[in-house]
Order: C-alpha cells, then sequence, then structure tokens
C-alpha cells in the first residue's frame, strides 16, 4: 500500500475513501448520500497535485495544500509558522472527519520521524475514533 500523508499530517493510506481502501459498501452509502456516480467515489490522497475527494466533490480547492506549495514544504510542520489558522481543531464534525488529529500528527512526524508516525497512524486514528474522553488522559492507553 501507498503510505500518502497529506500535508496537514491526515494519513490519506488510512482512511475509507483512499483508492486502495474504498469498498463497493462504501461507494454506494455515499453515492446515495451525495448523488455522485460510486465508481467516483474513490481518492488518490493529497499529494501529487491531487486533494481530498470530500473538496474535489465539491468543487474547492485545499487552502492548506495551496499554502505548502506557496511555502516550498512537504508538510506544515516543516513551516516556520508552524501551527497555523488551517492546523486549528474545530469539534464540528469531529465524530466523522479525523481533522482534529492532524496537529497531533504534525508534531509526531517531527519529533519521531514520518515513516515511523505511519508504522503508528492507524493506531493514533483508532484511538481517536474510538477511546472515551476522560479529562486528562486525552490518547494515552
Amino acid at each position: 500500500m501507498k503510505k500518502i500523508i497529506a500535508p496537514c499530517g491526515i494519513d490519506c493510506f488510512n482512511c475509507e475513501m483512499f483508492e486502495d481502501n474504498v469498498t463497493e459498501e462504501f461507494q454506494a452509502r455515499l453515492s446515495a448520500m451525495t448523488k455522485i456516480p460510486k465508481e467516483k467515489i474513490s481518492c488518490e490522497g493529497c499529494n501529487d497535485g491531487n486533494i481530498c475527494l470530500f473538496l474535489k466533490m465539491q468543487g474547492k480547492r485545499c487552502k492548506t495544500v495551496d499554502c505548502v506549495k506557496e511555502k516550498g514544504v512537504d508538510y506544515c510542520f516543516q513551516c516556520d509558522t508552524f501551527p497555523c489558522e488551517y492546523l486549528m481543531p474545530i469539534a464540528d464534525g469531529a465524530d466523522k472527519f479525523p481533522q482534529n488529529i492532524k496537529l497531533y500528527n504534525l508534531c509526531q512526524m517531527k519529533r519521531i520521524g514520518v515513516d515511523t508516525w505511519a508504522e503508528k497512524a492507524g493506531d493514533i486514528r483508532k484511538t481517536y475514533f474510538t477511546k472515551k474522553m476522560q479529562i486528562g488522559e486525552g490518547g494515552s492507553k
């Protein structure tokens, strides 16, 4: 599997829309909700000029991807203004989308390296979506 990682720290390679992970069941479900033909529901991840399928479906650009290109870095953590408002956690949709793990992912990538982080990304995502909130514990085990 390709380890496509968005500049903002989202682990595209673990996303259920990513081309290596997408299932016909997911395509049918999302197609019913969005009226987009199910064969068009497959994402290549955020690199090599691609953007998140959610943005593409809306005809929008990713401001974070544009910023990273403008700054000449691969990941947000390499920027001299890291962290910036593009990485500000937002509560809306946090139960469905992994946007609030971006900052944690980027800090880990900076601290332990992208490859080592990629080995742990699945567990980070699982903790985000399954662990119950307990003040003072965060994602600790």
